[in-house]
């Protein structure tokens, strides 16, 4: 007998090998080896106690059912509050939707402004977080790379980008601070960006910002917030990286004109995200957790004493990240 047929589409389907990597790690570390784990991105922190609580209250409480597939009004409104506060922009609640995750807002947002199978393109950065290739190419759409350049302290050439645009190109992805070079746009690239983007009729933003808050040397900048940009914008956040709350799955984006596609998507996949997480949303959105500060303190020193490290390596050289926990090295010497 034949064995059962698996789509194409599914074996070309990339994936995010630092999960592979990852279950060896606890594979080993069950066996009572000791492991240094360099192979995903969360924080080595716990998450801050109060959040910790909250989740258990709402558990305590019963909240243990779906919600609105959007998420709970009010942590809506404490995510719309606190991306006004942190962007220097108006955000409204009914411009937020809540998932499992802001990962998920990767393929909720091809599937909004793409069409499978007519040719859309999606400008992405490489090197860069592997989801991005693997659910362009899975909706049906043409990968575009952008390429990222030391030289410029991991940012593009500002002309490159405006070659890549074609009457095909539906959607840029932007993520800064950057996974995994650390990366950070400026606001003057970030202008530069906008008004090549301005110029188009459909042409949207997915801006990735769940490292907004691991800025080093200057203040986070979102093209959300540059005149027009807003509406064009998909801005993309969570608790994962923040609050250290990975396993948590918490994200959630912004966008008025987007909004109700989102929701439907949810619909679609997960129905809604976690009612009790939810609550700790709530509480890392609206409340100060001293933890988050002691964390960024110490990734700023760690970055400090590796970069100047690496430095000192003959062969190697290492650009100063602006932000995120990753460091890239230069080994081709």
């Amino acid at each position: 007998m034949n064995p059962l047929r698996i789509s194409e589409r599914e074996k070309n389907l990339g994936t995010e090998t630092a999960f592979e990597v990852l279950a060896e790690v606890n594979k080993l570390r069950s066996e009572g080896k000791e492991i240094i784990n360099f192979c995903i991105g969360q924080p080595d922190f716990d998450t801050p106690k109060k959040i910790k609580e909250a989740i258990k209250t709402a558990i305590d409480e019963g909240k243990t059912g779906y919600t609105n597939a959007a998420g709970l009004p009010e942590l809506r409104e404490a995510a719309a509050n606190w991306l006004s506060k942190t962007r220097e922009i108006t955000v409204e609640p009914d411009s937020i939707v809540v998932s499992s995750g802001a990962k998920p807002f990767i393929e909720y947002t091809i599937l909004s402004v793409t069409d499978y199978g007519k040719g859309h393109e999606v400008i992405f950065p490489v090197p860069g977080y592997p989801i991005y290739q693997s659910q362009i190419e899975l909706q049906g759409c043409k990968a575009v790379p952008l390429y990222l350049r030391e030289n410029k302290k991991y940012s593009f050439e500002i002309e490159e980008l405006r070659e890549k645009i074609t009457d095909n190109t539906r959607l840029l992805i932007l993520n800064s601070p950057h996974n995994p070079t650390g990366g950070v746009l400026n606001r003057k690239t970030l202008e530069q960006i906008a008004e090549i983007v301005l110029e188009k009729e459909n042409l949207w933003v997915y801006s990735d910002e769940v490292y907004s808050q691991f800025t080093y040397d200057d203040k986070f900048q979102s093209i959300a917030s540059i005149d027009g940009m807003q509406e064009r914008t998909i801005i993309a956040d969570g608790m994962s990286k923040t609050w250290a709350m990975t396993g948590s799955r918490m994200g959630f984006m912004s966008n008025k004109a987007l909004a109700k596609a989102m929701t439907d998507l949810v619909i679609n996949t997960v129905s809604c995200a976690s009612h009790f997480v939810q609550y700790g949303g709530i509480e890392a959105l609206t409340q100060e957790q001293k933890e988050t500060k002691e964390m960024y303190k110490a990734f700023k020193s760690r970055r400090d004493l590796i970069v100047n490290k690496l430095n000192e390596i003959e062969g190697i050289s290492c650009v100063n990240p602006g932000g995120a926990f990753y460091v890239w090295p230069n080994v081709t010497e």
